[in-house]
């Protein structure tokens, strides 16, 4: 398979809110990796290890300070008008919380349909055929565009929330702890939903997810980040039977055993 995107060397900071201090703190260092077409690639790591500041460079809301972000080939920072228009398209995100990442203003048909407002020259009539189409591979209803966010559970918003990163037939997908804001039963629901969606629609996924167990049963390779740092990557089945490093050894000792 060819690679869809591809980091190399990437390093991210953040500068200091301290006037008097200057200093910057580096939150991604010199990070290289690889994620091949129609693979799910995890990124597992404690909190602040810097998963969701690389997730930020590749959806460009932070700009990193060195090293490249390559999409089909091509650097992200250094692309032409037609592929700058085109990017926001093949590149989606899901967010962690489902309370927090829909419009509570908006109905849930105006939330999916200003993506094609924005993005396509589709008709009405088009655009709500493939409203239609994408609640029913989420598992919802029809009825639900004229209902607001407020009016649904946790894993529902959630579900609207990967309706809306799939309508426009991304061909990266980045989901940055999608389930970790659910309840447990909840989480089984959503991770099966991803997995039979990547299958029929051959998606691409960067999953970032601090729950091992989630990444062992969704993901194809895994990296492990510490500090910043991919400090090693492996198939999912070779990283959680045999761990080089030690932290990923003790990583993999943290997590609870379900049976």
């Amino acid at each position: 398979m060819d690679n869809l995107l591809e980091i190399k060397n990437l390093t991210v900071g953040y500068n200091s809110l301290n006037k008097k201090n200057k200093s910057s703190v580096v939150a991604v260092n010199d990070v290289s990796f690889q994620i091949k077409k129609g693979e799910t690639y995890a990124l597992a790591g404690e909190s602040g290890c810097g998963k969701s500041t690389l997730a930020k460079a590749v959806t460009k809301l932070v700009k990193p300070k060195s090293g490249e972000i390559l999409f089909e080939g091509k650097n992200i920072f250094c692309q032409t008008k037609v592929e700058k228009k085109n990017y926001p398209k093949d590149v989606q995100m899901i967010f962690q919380n489902p309370y927090s990442s829909l419009n509570p203003k908006m109905k849930i048909g105006e939330i999916l349909k200003e993506p094609l407002d924005i993005n396509t020259e589709y008709s009405y009539r088009q655009k709500k055929n493939i409203i239609n189409e994408i609640l029913g591979d989420v598992g919802l209803q029809e009825s639900c565009t004229e209902l607001y966010p407020h009016e649904f559970s946790g894993g529902q918003r959630q579900r609207i929330a990967i309706a809306r990163a799939l309508i426009l037939n991304p061909k990266l997908i980045i989901a940055d702890e999608p389930v970790s804001a659910l309840d447990a039963s909840i989480q089984a629901q959503i991770i099966n939903l991803l997995k039979e969606l990547k299958r029929q629609r051959n998606l691409t996924i960067l999953f970032i997810s601090h729950d091992l167990n989630v990444i062992r049963y969704l993901a194809d390779r895994v990296g492990i980040m510490y500090f910043g740092n991919l400090i090693e990557e492996n198939d999912t089945v070779d990283i959680f039977r045999y761990p080089k490093e030690d932290y990923t050894k003790t990583l993999l000792n943290s997590a609870p055993v379900l049976h």
